[in-house]
């Protein structure tokens, strides 16, 4: 039985993930105050972490950050009422796997936390280190080493830059990407490969804003250039 953190400040909310993750058959364990589930996550190891934004003492993102710099693997979903792509981004560039935002259907959250953990027992076996432009990145560790600074990469940013590596120069249709990665009952939009993309761009691209590696073809997707 997987243990999932609820890491979440408002009581309502709060009780409402614990009864329907219960009702799947999940064990709960819940933190409302980001000090509190940073302990729980580093000393109790959950599953999986839903990490609110907004929260009292540390914010999701400095839980998050903190998390990873520990070397935890742990999947982390992102809980957010703020829908700006800026607060989805920095999320992702903390190391968050993926993130959902409020309100959302609960066939949703239950799908993206299946997903994240089914991916989550995915053991890779064997090494594979990238060199794009000033960026080495490895798939297998979820790392990018960038003119002295190290980048955490999520399970889903990593299957993103698999496929575009893999079919390098050519287009890779947003669809597709959702489709082989997200999977469709996960409920993905497009604005979900999108914000995965900018984060990507800021860990490996020099000017994110001008990428020269990972680019849009436009009305299609996105295209890896090496």
């Amino acid at each position: 039985m997987a243990r999932i953190l609820i890491a979440e400040d408002e009581p309502d909310m709060a009780m409402g993930l614990r009864e329907n993750l219960q009702f799947e058959g999940f064990e709960v364990l819940e933190a409302a105050d980001g000090e509190k589930a940073l302990d729980i996550a580093l000393n109790q190891r959950p599953d999986l972490i839903l990490l609110d934004i907004m929260m009292p003492k540390l914010d999701g993102f400095e839980v998050c950050k903190r998390i990873r710099q520990h070397g935890h693997p742990v999947p982390i979903i992102m809980l957010t009422a703020r829908a700006q792509e800026s607060d989805v981004v920095k999320g992702l560039e903390f190391g968050a796997d993926d993130y959902i935002t409020k309100p959302f259907g609960v066939r949703e959250l239950i799908a993206r936390v299946k997903v994240a953990l089914r991916h989550a027992g995915t053991k890779p076996t064997a090494s594979r280190v990238v060199k794009v432009g000033n960026a080495e990145i490895d798939l297998i560790r979820g790392k990018v080493t960038r003119d002295d600074q190290e980048f955490n990469l999520g399970y889903f940013e990593i299957e993103m830059l698999k496929m575009l590596i893999d079919r390098a120069e050519e287009p890779v249709p947003r669809n597709e990407l959702l489709d082989k990665i997200w999977g469709l009952e996960a409920f993905p939009t497009n604005r979900t490969v999108d914000n995965h993309i900018v984060s990507l761009r800021r860990k490996i691209e020099t000017d994110p804003k001008n990428p020269q590696h990972i680019v849009t073809v436009h009305t299609i997707g996105y295209k890896f250039i090496p």
